[in-house]
């Protein structure tokens, strides 16, 4: 019966990784177009980088941050409900305090790239 249980836990921070991952992907997709390289040159660096990215997620830039949205929210509910029900392995990678911390700052990544590419469109 633990096995299995442990089984089950052991596939959840792979979800929360993958929803956390895809939503700082989509999100800096959507941010690529305006606010990003309005961000970046304002700190000094150059954005000539980001036009092949802008050219491809501009059209799909409605999608982008929807897709952002629901991945950085999915992944936070998942690592909060792991935080809070402390469903993780004591060996497993969720215990880990770096991944959380990681997860934890992706989530902020994200939902900042998120933000810029609603606000600067």
């Amino acid at each position: 019966m633990t096995d299995s249980a442990n089984e089950g836990s052991s596939t959840q921070p792979t979800g929360t990784a993958l929803l956390t991952l895809a939503g700082v992907a989509a999100a800096f997709g959507a941010a690529s177009c305006c606010g990003l390289p309005l961000l970046l040159g304002s700190l000094g660096l150059g954005t000539t980088w980001l036009s092949g990215i802008a050219l491809l997620a501009a059209p799909n830039r409605v999608a982008l941050l929807a897709l952002g949205t629901l991945g950085l929210a999915g992944g936070g509910f998942l690592l909060s409900r792991q935080w809070l029900a402390a469903s993780c392995a004591p060996n497993s990678i969720c215990a880990r305090p770096a991944f959380r911390g990681t997860l934890l700052v992706a989530l902020i990544v994200g939902a900042l790239l998120l933000y810029l590419g609603f606000a600067y469109a």
